[in-house]
């Protein structure tokens, strides 16, 4: 069990670290993260996120940056806050090219490949040539938190402690633990917008 904690706590740290100070190494460290917890879960327990759109989606990214490090650098994370057009749920934009998702696909077993297409289309965030895939990241962490309380793991980590706080205000003011992930646009062209950003 201390393997599952400790990967556990892995996870939350990596997250917490990638929403106070996100940058491209936090980013691969979380999705490296998801991965080994997944791993362990799998190994340890027989449980695992192979069923989860967001895990395939995210692992099809995860996959692609460890085989070729060098595509991590096409990323950008940009505060919301430097795009005053838009209006969205989360404080960062994680945008990838849509043609490194494409890229991903690749990378995935013949036998899964049409269905993890699909999923990853409509599981990512699509603006022309960018994907914004940081409401997968967060939705996936609902997940992460959510499958270990079902299996009664307790953690007791500053960042799992406020995750969880997080998670328990929403649901005793009734909000929703998940987002959309939308933008909302204050302009008519919402992909010029971004790939505008982006480049």
């Amino acid at each position: 069990m201390q393997g599952v904690l400790s990967s556990s706590e892995r996870y939350f740290r990596m997250y917490h670290k990638f929403n106070t100070e996100p940058d491209l190494d936090t980013l691969f460290n979380l999705l490296n993260a998801m991965h080994s917890l997944n791993d362990i879960l799998n190994n340890r327990l027989s449980e695992n996120f192979f069923q989860d759109d967001e895990f395939i989606s995210l692992k099809a990214i995860r996959n692609l940056f460890h085989h070729q490090n060098n595509v991590i650098n096409e990323l950008k994370i940009i505060p919301k806050d430097l795009i005053p057009q838009i209006t969205t749920d989360l404080i960062y934009l994680c945008l990838i090219p849509s043609h490194l998702v494409e890229e991903s696909y690749e990378r995935i077993q013949n036998r899964f490949r049409d269905a993890h297409i699909t999923i990853i289309k409509r599981t990512f965030k699509w603006y022309g040539n960018v994907v914004n895939i940081n409401p997968a990241i967060f939705n996936f962490s609902v997940k992460v938190y959510e499958k270990l309380k079902s299996l009664n793991i307790i953690l007791t980590s500053e960042e799992y402690l406020e995750f969880a706080a997080s998670y328990q205000y929403e649901i005793e003011n009734n909000f929703s633990n998940f987002i959309t992930g939308d933008i909302y646009f204050h302009t008519k062209n919402a992909e010029r917008v971004l790939n505008d950003i982006f480049e």
